[in-house]
C-alpha cells in the first residue's frame, strides 16, 4: 500500500516537471520564435517554415508521452488507492 501510494507521489511530481518543461518550451517559442527559429536555421542549416513544423511536432509529441507515460499512470494509480 505505501509503495503505491508512494509511486503515485512519484508519477505526479513527474507529472508537474515535465507540463512545466512542455509550459516553457511553449511560451518560449510563442514569445521568442522568431528570434530562436533564426538561430537554427542557421545552426542546423533548416529552412524556416519546416523548422516550425519541427517545432509543432516536438510539442505534439512530447505532449503526448507526458499523457502517457506520466499522466495516465498517475490518474490510474489515484482511481486505484
Amino acid at each position: 500500500m505505501q509503495n503505491s501510494i508512494l509511486l503515485s507521489e512519484i508519477f505526479g511530481w513527474m507529472s508537474l516537471i515535465n507540463v512545466g518543461v512542455l509550459s516553457v518550451a511553449s511560451l518560449a517559442l510563442i514569445w521568442w520564435g522568431d528570434k530562436i527559429t533564426s538561430i537554427h536555421s542557421r545552426l542546423f542549416g533548416v529552412p524556416v517554415p519546416r523548422l516550425k513544423n519541427m517545432y509543432m511536432n516536438y510539442l505534439a509529441q512530447y505532449k503526448l508521452l507526458i499523457f502517457v507515460f506520466n499522466l495516465i499512470p498517475y490518474i490510474a494509480l489515484k482511481i486505484i488507492y
